[in-house]
């Protein structure tokens, strides 16, 4: 059995770390009714035995004595970890997952990537090399930051740079919280442009999520429990409300759009945590659905999203569900990816579904997806026995799709508008090691990504349909 660390940074990297592992403990307590440490757990947690003189870790096999995540916790502030020790996941962590400091990185990407990542690094690098001592086959690290303060893009961005250094064999899968035009932090596109250049060139897969595509989600569902008919309310335990107690998308909409982030990487790893039919390795992901190493942005969609009390997903609901995954409504980035180019997709499936199923909807949706003319069979699929808490099955896909470049092309804009006027340069350019042709060289990184999406989406127009199969005699 591999095992995975997360690696989160930043307040919101921090806030979607801690909802994951909340969920990921409800999910492995309600499979493993013994109290065993199986694989199972051994992929994301460490069984510790504090009678030890050692702290030692127990061997699969054994009672449950006390769980430590594999993580590592980093945030220039330390409001949200603190939050995290006083609260129900403080005996998940010890003190040598957790860097913190107290004075933040002020939305400045160059204050936490250069300042704070020079300040940090050796105890940054110790804290990962001690996490992957304790891994008998480190197969994957995942990292969560946002893109718009200077924490999470900054320092998480250098964190992903040191990561390469020191594990240049295990794969890097990132979970990149994009801004909304309307964010708050008015230096954010300035952050967002320069992590950019980082995640293209440190990350093998980067999984963007949008605000303001989970802002869109969340209203959707409080609509839909506002305007339903009587009795029917949201379920404790779905996509959104599955929390501490329940979260109301209504009272906490940024517990819930966290949720939403946190049962994206449950559904990612689910082939890692649980026994499955068609399992999928984590590298795989990558061999599969990057073609070229630039183009690894893998945008996420989710079902079901929009579920109702009085509604179960039984099996004749199945074929709808892989139907909303092509929706844009489902993509947790605004855009449409049927109306893209797909370079390659992953389905990864939980619950009670046969591969039969999955070969029939593949084959339903095709002639609706163009797929790029050299890879028409680019599919990966995988099938996980154990289904996320509170549904019968669930579905996550994964799409190279070059849908993305509409969202790349609004950030540039945002940045250009500020880059033209030099505003709040200086901000930036008075932390030692940072030169304005750092702004100028990531700005051309961005646009030759773009330029990379624009050459295919040229060539979806000269895509021949498949000839028509022949049908067999019965």
């Amino acid at each position: 059995m591999t095992q995975s660390v997360v690696v989160q940074v930043g307040q919101c990297g921090n806030q979607v770390g801690c909802r994951f592992w909340d969920l990921a403990l409800r999910e492995h307590a309600h499979v493993n009714k013994r109290g065993l440490y199986d694989e199972a757990l051994s992929s994301f947690f460490r069984n510790v035995d504090p009678r030890k003189s050692d702290g030692g870790a127990c061997c699969v096999g054994g009672r449950i004595q006390h769980l430590k995540a594999r993580a590592v916790l980093i945030d220039m502030e330390e409001g949200v970890v603190h939050r995290i020790l006083q609260g129900p996941l403080r005996e998940v962590f010890d003190s040598a997952q957790l860097l913190t400091d107290v004075s933040g990185s002020g939305n400045n990407w160059a204050v936490g990537n250069l300042t704070y990542g020079s300040a940090y690094m050796d105890s940054i690098v110790n804290k990962l090399r001690k996490a992957a001592e304790h891994c008998d086959c480190l197969q994957c690290f995942f990292l969560i930051h946002s893109m718009g303060g200077g924490t999470g893009s900054g320092l998480g961005t250098r964190v992903l740079s040191l990561l390469e250094e020191e594990f240049p064999d295990v794969c890097r899968i990132v979970t990149a919280m994009y801004p909304s035009a309307e964010d708050d932090v008015i230096t954010s596109p300035y952050n967002s442009v320069l992590a950019m250049k980082e995640l293209t060139e440190h990350a093998d897969c980067v999984l963007p999520v949008e605000n303001q595509s989970l802002v869109d989600i969340v209203n959707k569902i409080s609509l839909m429990s506002h305007d339903a008919k009587p009795g029917c309310v949201l379920k404790k335990e779905s996509t959104v409300t599955s929390g501490q107690g329940g979260v109301s998308p209504t009272e906490r909409p940024f517990d819930a759009m966290n949720n939403i982030v946190a049962n994206l990487l449950l559904n990612i790893t689910s082939s890692s945590r649980f026994d499955g039919s068609l399992n999928m390795d984590l590298n795989e992901i990558a061999m599969n659905l990057v073609p070229f190493p630039r183009l690894h942005y893998l945008v996420p969609s989710l079902t079901p999203l929009y579920t109702l009390a009085d509604v179960n997903i039984p099996t004749r609901r199945l074929d709808q569900m892989f139907s909303d995954a092509f929706s844009k409504e489902h993509q947790l980035i605004r855009a449409d990816p049927k109306h893209s180019l797909y370079l390659a997709c992953a389905l990864m499936v939980r619950g009670n579904v046969q591969v039969s199923d999955l070969r029939r909807n593949i084959e339903r949706l095709r002639p609706s997806l163009p797929f790029v003319s050299w890879n028409q069979e680019g599919w990966k699929t995988g099938l996980c026995s154990v289904p996320p808490v509170g549904h019968t099955h669930s579905l996550l896909a994964l799409a190279n799709n070059t849908c993305v470049k509409p969202t790349f092309m609004e950030l540039r804009d945002r940045f250009t508008k500020l880059y033209k006027k030099k505003a709040h340069l200086h901000h930036y350019l008075h932390i030692d090691g940072m030169e304005q042709s750092t702004f100028s060289e990531a700005l051309s990184s961005l646009s030759a990504l773009i330029e990379e999406y624009h050459h295919l989406d040229a060539t979806k127009a000269r895509l021949i349909p498949d000839a028509p199969r022949l049908s067999i005699a019965r």
